[in-house]
């Protein structure tokens, strides 16, 4: 699956069987299919769409076909028991919960499209590839020559001629081309009206009777988006999400989840990136990417706080507090109320400066806490302690 080039922010992926949907909405044509949640609704399913079909779990994870997460079948009978088989398998560390049961294709070729936010020309890009069913990533490995890109104007949006021009890059036929501008039309006003921050044909099919379907949806909403969507907000599958995340939503936190092993509370996203850089100056590696920003609330201290802490990853806690909107006496009473409530076993360090400092210290210092002042030093201090660990 494609991801958004360069920095990208918060996103929400939605399962196939809602991506085809918002597809569906628009008027590209997608198969006949519905989700099951048991095999007999799997079986009823298949034998109201007749013929054969295909039984898909419906997890966020590549590699659904490998893992025997993708199914034939020729008969209702069948499609039960391969529902039966997928549903509570895990593929990738998640619980396969749903499938779709949806009419089979006999296939002609295969193509990719897809089209997703370049975040350094903070424009949509198209990238389509007569090369399908496979990663593009792979196709941009191993032949880049099959791969066209093309930006788009927001301004703008997509015209007709960059749809058909995308369009001819993967088909030769003019018959098909046709059908494959309106299709790519059809995919830009689905990405713009849903918020997307990527959406994908993988594969975009030709039919034997000559026919241009999507096959396969998959589509990423940008959380930023959704305020003013609130009906996509319901298409959110919280189970297959990390709870620090959806714990973190719910606080209204920024929150990315890293690989390192310290812990950053920072307010602000500009300190939070510094804070970030200097751990890595250091020598640490940050564990996280969390902003309280400009709130006074000590309940989103305790929060992020117990975000942190829930990750097995993490050695030291470093809290760089610049307080202006943020009160530093606020913070401080997060932190007290957090480990008061839970355990925290990873050691803390804690810089706080600005608004209400003063009272901030007096109330770490009856906690007994001590804080720096210096953003150098107290990083340096996380770094050394983590490694200590």
């Amino acid at each position: 699956m494609a991801q958004s080039i360069g920095v990208g922010g918060e996103r929400m992926d939605i399962h196939e069987y809602q991506a085809k949907e918002l597809f569906r909405a628009v008027g590209i044509p997608v198969p006949a299919g519905e989700v099951a949640t048991t095999p007999d609704e799997a079986a009823r399913i298949a034998q109201e769409l007749g013929g054969t079909v295909v039984v898909k779990a419906q997890v966020h994870a590549g590699g659904r076909g490998k893992a025997g997460g993708v199914k034939l079948a020729t008969h209702a009978d069948e499609a039960r028991e391969h529902a039966s088989n997928i549903l509570g398998m895990e593929i990738k560390g998640l619980t396969v919960g749903k499938v779709l049961v949806t009419a089979a294709e006999e296939i002609a070729s295969e193509a990719y499209v897809g089209v997703l936010v370049d975040r350094r020309t903070q424009s949509p890009v198209f990238m389509v590839s007569p090369e399908g069913g496979i990663d593009i990533e792979e196709v941009a490995a191993t032949n880049p020559d099959a791969i066209l890109r093309l930006h788009v104007d927001p301004r703008y949006g997509l015209l007709r001629h960059q749809a058909y021009r995308l369009a001819d890059f993967l088909y030769s036929d003019p018959k098909l081309a046709k059908q494959a501008t309106r299709i790519v039309t059809l995919l830009y006003r689905a990405f713009t009206a849903n918020s997307c921050s990527m959406a994908e044909i993988n594969p975009l099919i030709v039919t034997a009777d000559g026919e241009v379907k999507a096959i396969d949806a998959k589509v990423s909403i940008d959380d930023s988006g959704l305020r003013g969507l609130p009906a996509l907000e319901t298409l959110r599958d919280v189970g297959a999400e990390p709870a620090s995340e959806t714990k973190a939503r719910e606080a209204d936190l920024s929150f990315v989840k890293l690989d390192g092993d310290v812990g950053c509370c920072v307010n602000g996203a500009g300190l939070a990136m510094a804070t970030m850089d200097l751990v890595k100056y250091y020598g640490g590696e940050p564990a996280n990417f969390l902003d309280i920003g400009g709130s006074s609330n000590p309940d989103k201290v305790v929060a992020a706080l117990e975000i942190i802490a829930s990750d097995p990853n993490v050695k030291a806690i470093l809290f760089n507090i610049f307080g202006g909107i943020t009160r530093c006496d606020d913070v401080a009473r997060g932190i007290v109320e957090a480990t008061r409530t839970t355990r925290i076993d990873p050691p803390i360090v804690i810089r706080l400066t600005g608004t209400n400092e003063t009272e901030a210290m007096e109330i770490l210092n009856q906690a007994g806490f001590s804080a720096f002042t210096s953003m150098d030093e107290v990083v340096e201090r996380a770094v050394q302690l983590a490694a200590e660990a």
